[in-house]
């Protein structure tokens, strides 16, 4: 085994291989090369707070540390998760000592600072301000949503992406050059590591050394796909069911069956049930663009997205997954009209806004004889009655109701004909003289 496991043999791959130096950092080049904004505030040696905001396993923590080993700070890390204002607190009374004592600043370096909530973020405000400390944040959700306004306006927000392949590709050579070198991995093996790994280095990391550890059990030297399949569980792909990537992944799902794009739908809803989403989740969703992307330019898509839900209630995963493939690919193609969701929320807005209207004397039921003697119902003309079972010029809006015309039937689909009828019918209105 390497000095690198036999200096710190408990201590996890992705903790041994973590950069040193700014240069052994992997990734982030649009921050980090020549000229970049967290290239420039290193060499600056002049720390400011700042928000860290990307997906897990890109190097959030490592550049934190890095800053304060450049700024020689003491460095103070809290995790959101487990933390409370207690520990802010206690945190405070450090840096306060060892500025008394020797000088130094801190940088305090809070992880997952998105679950803090507000009166815990407000707690770091004024020793941001006084300048005892160094506030850096690291969250995995949009700053402008999770952290409170007082806090992001005094700090600069740096955006990190995923690795890509390459990336991945060099760290895993690094990796397995310094940890592992008994151990050969065909093209194929590392390929597939490095896809599961997702852009998340960490990930990439733990799973190299659980090949390793399976590996050496085994007695092997050499790791094909197959093997790596073995030694591997399972291994979703990354995102927080509740977080920002999910929600980025649902928006683009949607935008694509709005868009017409069967094939891009399609990769949406299995990136989603790949990464662990809830089918029925998805199901519902589905539902809503039946509705909202099709509606009546074709009301089978409703009949087909409740259909494919009641299919997976049915069969589960995966059988019950081809049905709402099948639903998805059918709203891809179908004609697309948003009219409905645009009358809906024309229409209750209008509601929301307006006094309570009472129902007009002609169109109220008359089941008893003062009803009756009062004129419920008596000039209500029975569209069945009238020509094409339509009662030319009648008015079934409230008394005093201003003209209103919320649903615009599109050319597409069976809405075009629909469109046709309306019109139709609002032509034998005008032949009656009333508006």
């Amino acid at each position: 085994m390497s000095d690198l496991f036999a200096a710190k043999p408990h201590a996890p791959l992705a903790e041994l291989m973590r950069p040193r130096t700014l240069d052994e950092v992997v990734g982030q080049g649009d921050l980090l090369g020549p000229g970049k904004p967290l290239r420039l505030a290193f060499e600056s040696k002049t720390p400011h707070s700042m928000i860290l905001w990307g997906p897990p396993g890109v190097g959030k923590t490592t550049l934190a540390r890095l800053m304060a080993e450049a700024f020689d700070a003491e460095f103070i890390a809290l995790s959101a998760v487990f933390s409370g204002v207690k520990d802010i607190r206690e945190a405070v009374q450090r840096a306060e000592l060892t500025l008394a004592q020797s000088g130094r600043h801190t940088i305090l370096f809070v992880d997952e600072v998105h679950r803090f909530n507000k009166a815990q973020q407000d707690a770091f405000l004024p020793y941001v301000e006084q300048g005892l400390i160094t506030f850096i944040g690291a969250t995995t959700e949009n700053p402008s949503f999770e952290v409170i306004s007082a806090l992001l306006s005094r700090a600069a927000v740096y955006v990190l992406k995923s690795l890509s392949e390459e990336e991945l590709g060099r760290l895993f050579d690094r990796a397995r050059i310094q940890a592992f070198p008994e151990l050969e991995f065909d093209e194929a093996a590392k390929s597939r590591l490095v896809g599961l790994a997702d852009g998340d280095a960490r990930r990439l990391l733990n799973a190299l050394e659980i090949v390793h550890t399976a590996a050496a059990t085994t007695d092997r030297r050499s790791v094909d796909a197959d093997f790596l399949q073995t030694a591997l569980a399972k291994n979703l792909r990354r995102f927080d069911k509740g977080g920002e990537a999910f929600y980025d992944q649902i928006s683009a799902l949607h935008k694509s069956v709005r868009g017409s794009s069967p094939d891009a739908s399609l990769y949406w809803l299995l990136r989603m049930l790949d990464g662990g989403a809830d089918p029925l989740y998805l199901g519902r969703r589905i539902v809503r663009m039946a509705v909202e992307d099709i509606g009546l330019a074709d009301p089978r898509a409703l009949q087909i997205a409740l259909n494919a839900v009641e299919t997976y209630e049915r069969l589960g995963s995966p059988e019950g997954e081809l049905a709402l493939a099948e639903a998805v690919l059918f709203m891809a193609c179908a004609a697309k009209s948003n009219a409905v969701y645009v009358a809906y929320n024309a229409a209750r807005k209008f509601v929301g806004d307006d006094a309570s209207r009472e129902v007009p004397v002609h169109l109220r039921n008359a089941p008893t004889k003062l009803m009756k003697e009062l004129g419920y119902g008596r000039e209500y003309r029975y569209a069945h009655d009238e020509p094409e079972a339509y009662a030319a010029g009648e008015d079934y809006f409230p008394d005093g109701m201003p003209k209103v015309s919320w649903y615009k039937p599109t050319e597409r689909g069976l809405e075009a004909q629909i469109a046709e009828k309306l019109a139709h019918l609002r032509e034998l209105d005008r032949k009656t003289g009333k508006k």
